[in-house]
């Protein structure tokens, strides 16, 4: 950041800068906090695991004084060896960071776990180291690599960097090792002091042609991470959204990750044995599927992979296994109107969380259109969901469980057809909702309820002020 401007009523006046040494503050009570606090300087979702560390020896089992200003951990696997100057940056700043990078590309998973574990008691914080690993584990979503841990990125953060330290990391860069700098800059506006992190190497330009493997590597993890997030949210979106209930059907079909012939192949497996190609349904976030052929619980991708395993013998790679599963509509769950349950045929997890982004549970909005439906009128499960952003299968569901649900009778299939799936909420209750309907002067013909009664989309609407 070059030029600093404070503007007041559209003029602009330039703001000195200033230095972490003038303003009093030092590099570790302060500069590095800063970074702790607020680990997105070193990139995206980074997990600090330690600070000032210092328990390591050398050959002859002598403790290193060499003292690591801050070690992070980003969500592809990746360790993250920061180094900070509150001023310019030594001449053999480089050398350092190298020399730490070397240290901790040997530890392993109770290394770093033992090491966040005392990091944060020392911040107040009393964690179990078992805590400690699955903090580790949960931050790159169970995907530990040993081999990508032995390719720290580095990162150098200081006010200014002389050029004999720019030219040799733009070298090293070019000879496959990962390293950052990041410039600190101070203002002081007013009263109140402005700092400021500006990353200096490698720009956006020349990271998007810096074809060393270090990078090439961290870009492939990268994507695998943002595979798994694509995965990992699309079962949120639609456990939010409440679309497929308890023990609704699932079945195989293999799409991303796989070639033409290893689908078949996997196709060929299934028909070995039915129970292969079909899974259960349930609302839990963590492994949502539940797999015919062993009763066991499997995240989407979870068991996407071990199929894929156990046809090829090799180990999956990347695949997203929210498009391997699509809801079957054969075998329609007693709480959904059959019609509207098969409007999802052969749509997969994946889609349904495209459709369904945004859409939720709170059912206040629902509540409130059912209200204002009047008595001699009727809607569709379709309308409604359409009004309030749902979906018609997620809306029959509700009103079949919802002891809060005004007017639930008046809502029907698209073919104007009590749904076989509505229930009463009183158990009592003989009558059913053509009863209802048929009183407040709607007329049936063959079970279907006349066309003039339905209310229009505007109208229904119009109902709410929508």
């Amino acid at each position: 950041m070059d030029h600093l401007f404070t503007v007041d009523e559209g003029s602009a006046t330039p703001v000195s800068p200033t230095a972490l040494a003038a303003e009093g503050l030092l590099e570790r009570q302060h500069l590095q906090e800063w970074v702790i606090a607020n680990p997105q300087v070193l990139g995206e979702s980074v997990l600090v695991i330690t600070s000032e560390f210092d328990r390591w020896a050398d050959t002859d089992g002598v403790p290193a004084r060499d003292r690591l200003d801050v070690l992070g951990l980003d969500a592809t696997g990746r360790l993250v060896v920061v180094e900070l100057k509150r001023g310019s940056a030594d001449r053999d700043v480089h050398l350092q960071a190298i020399t730490y990078a070397a240290l901790v590309s040997r530890f392993d998973l109770d290394t770093l776990a033992q090491a966040h574990r005392d990091f944060r008691k020392g911040r107040g914080e009393v964690l179990e180291l078992d805590e400690c690993r699955k903090r580790l584990l949960d931050h790159v979503d169970g995907e530990w690599s040993p081999e990508l841990l032995q390719r720290p990125r580095q990162v150098i953060i200081a006010a200014d960097f002389p050029k004999q330290v720019t030219h040799t990391v733009v070298w090293l860069s070019e000879m496959n090792l990962d390293i950052d700098l990041i410039q600190v800059g101070l203002w002081k506006v007013k009263e109140q002091l402005v700092a400021g992190f500006t990353k200096v190497y490698p720009t956006p330009e020349v990271e998007a042609f810096t074809l060393a493997p270090a990078r090439i590597e961290a870009k492939a993890a990268a994507q695998k991470l943002e595979e798994r997030s694509r995965a990992r949210n699309a079962v949120h979106v639609v456990v939010g959204a409440g679309l497929l209930p308890d023990g609704a059907f699932l079945t195989l079909t293999p799409r991303h990750g796989v070639t033409d012939g290893i689908r078949e192949n996997i196709l060929a497996w299934v028909r070995e044995d039915d129970s292969r190609a079909s899974v259960t349904w349930s609302n839990n976030t963590a492994k949502p599927l539940t797999w015919q052929a062993d009763g066991r619980p499997y995240t989407p991708t979870g068991l996407a992979n071990h199929i894929f395993t156990s046809v090829t013998g090799r180990k999956a790679d990347g695949i997203q296994g929210t498009t391997w599963w699509d809801v079957d509509t054969a075998h329609v769950p007693d709480t959904v109107d059959p019609d509207e349950w098969r409007t999802l045929a052969g749509t997969s997890l994946a889609s349904l969380a495209k459709q369904l982004s945004g859409t939720g549970k709170d059912w206040t909005n629902l509540h409130a259109l059912l209200a204002a439906v009047p008595p001699g009128r009727w809607t569709t499960y379709g309308d409604v969901a359409t009004v309030i952003g749902s979906h018609a299968v997620p809306v029959g569901t509700h009103l079949a469980t919802c002891r809060q649900c005004p007017n639930a009778w008046r809502v029907l299939n698209t073919a104007g057809r009590v749904s076989p799936g509505f229930r009463w909420t009183d158990p009592t209750r003989t009558d059913s909702p053509a009863d209802v309907l048929s009183a407040e002067g709607i007329r049936f013909d063959g079970g279907v309820a006349t066309r003039e009664a339905r209310l229009t989309l505007d109208e229904l609407r119009g109902t709410v002020g929508n």
